[in-house]
């Protein structure tokens, strides 16, 4: 009589499992006091009641944060923190999601500055040198300065272990395990099924195919998943370089100028360092963490597991194998770090070409240079072609040697490793492996079940499928490391860039110029600035201040007045002040050493802040991308605009008084958007720019040539409005007629490398005014006496004699075609004159 189960069903257990669980609750509530209920009663009754009250607040804050966050994307507006942050709301799906950009802190600047300006001398950037990192012979290879400048740059892209980029790398990381794994799964499992195969069982077949299906799904959705966050940690890392670079890029340190017009450590191929280097160099770094991390496991796990089948010698020989192949490899690969930094360089060259046509397209346009420019831009495509193909060539001699190498001659290798337990197996590790009994398998003439077959057949069988698996696991783990030397050449070009961007960078930010040891700084250069820049100040002062334009460090700047005649003056608030002088004395450079553009070599400079306190207008008005809203208040944004109180209807009365009032209807709104370089006028532009002053309302305004587009008389109206708007006028022009506005302000001229300091309006200039405007009436009570001796001497010219005596001399008629003539050029004449 058969045993009754005692199994009870699915349906049976989860009853009982509760009950039992009761029934543990309720002997431990009997064991407790009455007054220990009635305490934990009401600690769950006040948890309920705050969590539902703290619930409901969080609803209605998010509800509140939700629509504050539609209004401010309609506005196309943010917020600030107290703290430097700015929270924007971008779309997302049907609702908006909040984004908070937090700004690099000073503080980290100063600590990674030790590691791209003062690297340890075992990484061999410094040289002795102190702020030129790194120097020009450092080679991109792999080598213990690509270490440093990896890891420097790491600290930036995982700021702390807690960071977004640390939980994707540890995902990753999970991901790369679980293949690693899966692939020990399905190398069992093909073993499986060709024994199986091999020895006729059906049954066993068949399940095998439905486990590597099974398996198979599942390892596809972890490839997918590696992939992913592959991508997600190379746009992580991006982002985290690109908002470091452009913190420390553009601030008010002008570092952005700086180090194109005067440090000169990374030419003008900026956008090519940030747009295109920085881009490669993440999607390479986020690669590399895949590239060797995963195959460097798998090396680990399928060697033990060979070792377990095939014994220590084949341990031995594939660790005697990779040493040589790695060796062979690393001494024949070309020096692919170098020559992708080279590459980097020369496409930034051909890219800024194209650059600096298309900024003066007109220009060129209008002298019809384009088969000159065409001559630039073929030589240096030529020069990027066979650059490139120089590389090509090298890669294919290396891609020949390194494919016959780790595919062919690792395959040899591999089937001399597998064959150990056949030939070998007293060496081959299965020599003390008792054979399986076959005993136990079922006995039927079912086509499913399998036949009698010899146990030492199906085992070697098994034994050669599964480790032919691994070694081709093995080969391909190892045929990624082998590749992945070159990754790592490439990626060290790629890095070397990126870390010469930002080392020059953090050089321009800290005015890191210092002179080699031993020697003396030239005069006038980057590392012998000796002056001072006050802000803060209600005027504008020079003292002692040498106009010197600054050279390409780290050459000395050239002087442009006399060393003896430095700059002494002091305009205090409410005084008008014009700079005239020739073209070419250096009328601008007051303005860019005002602005803090050209740096200040001796003595003081001292101005009020910017913009609030001094604003600049430049000859050629910068027009950012954005609304006709954006022109007018630049450099403030729309959310500043709104913070301060300022309407549409106060922009509208500002544009009038420059004259551009009918742009808003013209262009269609203020929240149009346009090209507005392309929109604009010239004369619009540089009244756009006055318009700025009627936004910010300085106490400054410096005008360079502001108005030289503009017609006269509008020129007139747009000084009265900065007066009106209660600022000082500095202005910079060879228009001497501009003294007018300046009837109480002062002049400056330049002359011979001398320059002179006078007031402008006073009673001495005013008396030898009025003498040349009455020597003006003189003369002009004179023109009419002119014009009619003019008259007499015209007709004398016109009057034909005919030779003879004197009395019998008389004055010949013009013939009647003549009078014709003159008749008809007199009328066309005055049809041309009307016209």
């Amino acid at each position: 009589m058969a045993v009754q189960s005692t199994l009870r069903s699915w349906d049976d257990r989860i009853p009982l499992l509760l009950k039992q669980w009761a029934e543990i609750a309720r002997s431990k509530l009997r064991k407790t006091s009455k007054p220990a209920r009635l305490t934990a009663t009401l600690c769950l009754t006040l948890s309920i009641i705050l969590t539902s009250y703290a619930g409901r607040r969080w609803l209605r804050k998010r509800k509140a944060e939700k629509d504050h966050g539609q209004k401010l994307l309609r506005r196309n507006s943010g917020l600030r923190g107290k703290d430097g942050s700015r929270t924007i709301f971008v779309p997302y799906r049907s609702s908006t999601a909040k984004v908070t950009i937090h700004p690099t802190k000073p503080t980290t600047y100063d600590a990674h500055r030790r590691l791209f300006l003062n690297p340890p001398r075992a990484a061999r950037l410094a040289e002795g040198h102190i702020g030129q990192v790194p120097p020009a012979n450092t080679k991109p290879g792999l080598n213990i300065a690509f270490i440093h400048q990896f890891l420097s740059l790491l600290s930036i892209m995982i700021p702390h272990w807690n960071s977004k980029e640390s939980g994707l790398l540890v995902g990753q990381g999970a991901f790369l395990l679980l293949r690693t794994y899966l692939s020990l799964v399905v190398t069992r499992l093909d073993g499986e099924i060709v024994r199986d195969l091999v020895a006729g069982n059906g049954k066993g077949f068949l399940w095998g195919i439905v486990k590597w299906l099974g398996v198979g799904g599942f390892a596809s959705y972890t490839n997918a998943a590696i992939k992913f966050l592959q991508s997600k940690v190379s746009i992580a890392f991006r982002t985290r370089l690109t908002r470091y670079i452009h913190d420390l890029y553009l601030n008010d340190n002008l570092n952005y100028y700086k180090l194109l017009n005067l440090d000169g450590g990374i030419g003008q191929s900026v956008d090519q360092f940030i747009c295109n280097d920085l881009t490669l160099f993440t999607a390479s770094a986020a690669a590399l963490y895949s590239s060797i991390g995963k195959p460097l496991v798998d090396l680990c796990v399928f060697n033990y597991e060979l070792s377990r089948s095939l014994g220590p010698l084949a341990l031995t020989g594939l660790l005697a194998n990779y040493i040589i192949t790695a060796t062979a490899l690393r001494r024949l690969s070309p020096p692919f770090g170098k020559l992708k930094a080279v590459e980097g360089r020369r496409e930034g060259d051909f890219r800024g070409l194209h650059s600096r046509l298309i900024a003066n397209a007109e220009e060129v346009a209008f002298y019809g240079g384009a088969d000159m420019e065409k001559i630039f831009l073929d030589k240096g495509f030529r020069d990027l072609k066979s650059w490139m193909e120089g590389i090509y060539r090298l890669k294919i001699q290396y891609n020949m040697l390194e494919d016959f190498v780790l595919k062919y001659s690792w395959s040899a290798f591999g089937y001399l490793i597998t064959s150990l337990p056949v030939f070998l197996p007293e060496w081959g590790g299965l020599a003390s492996s008792p054979p399986s009994s076959t005993s136990n398998l079922p006995q039927s003439s079912s086509p499913l079940s399998p036949p009698t077959t010899t146990p030492t057949q199906n085992t070697r069988m098994q034994s050669f499928i599964t480790n032919k698996r691994l070694m081709l696991s093995l080969a391909d783990a190892g045929g990624r490391m082998m590749y992945s030397l070159k990754d790592l050449s490439e990626l060290a070009g790629y890095t070397s860039r990126v870390y010469t961007l930002i080392s020059t960078l953090h050089r321009v930010h800290a005015s890191a110029y210092y002179a080699p040891r031993g020697t003396t700084p030239p005069p006038f250069s980057l590392a012998d600035i000796q002056g001072t820049i006050h802000l803060g100040y209600e005027g504008l002062r020079f003292e002692d201040v040498p106009l010197i334009a600054p050279a390409i460090y780290p050459h000395s700047g050239t002087a442009l007045l006399s060393p003896s005649s430095p700059l002494n003056f002091t305009l205090p608030p409410g005084a008008h002040t014009l700079i005239t002088g020739p073209n070419g004395v250096g009328k601008s450079s007051i303005a860019r050493l005002l602005a803090g553009l050209w740096p200040t070599y001796r003595g003081l400079v001292s101005r009020p802040r910017r913009p609030a306190g001094l604003l600049f207008l430049p000859q050629r008005p910068y027009l950012p991308l954005g609304t006709l809203r954006d022109q007018v208040i630049y450099p403030a944004r729309e959310m500043d605009m709104r913070d301060a109180g300022v309407s549409d209807d106060q922009l509208q009365r500002i544009l009038d008084d420059v004259h551009l009032g009918y742009l808003v209807q013209r262009e269609g709104g203020w929240d149009a958007r346009k090209e507005w370089k392309d929109v604009l006028s010239g004369g619009e532009k540089q009244r756009m720019g006055f318009a700025r002053v009627g936004y910010w309302r300085p106490g400054w305004v410096v005008a360079d040539e502001a108005t030289s587009a503009v017609s006269v008389d509008v020129e007139g109206v747009l000084y009265e409005a900065c007066k009106a708007w209660g600022a000082s006028l500095v202005v910079v022009s060879t228009r001497v007629g501009l003294k007018r506005y300046y009837g109480d302000g002062d002049g400056e001229e330049e002359e011979e490398a001398e320059w002179s300091f006078e007031r402008i309006g006073t009673e001495e200039e005013r008396g030898g005014v009025e003498r040349e405007l009455e020597g003006l009436r003189e003369v002009l009570g004179k023109v009419d006496g002119w014009r009619k001796r003019r008259a007499e001497i015209e007709t004398e010219l016109g009057q034909v004699w005919v030779a003879g005596d004197e009395k019998e001399s008389r004055l010949l008629e013009e013939p009647s075609y003549l009078l014709d003539a003159g008749d008809a050029l007199g009328r066309d004449h005055d049809s041309a004159v009307a016209v």
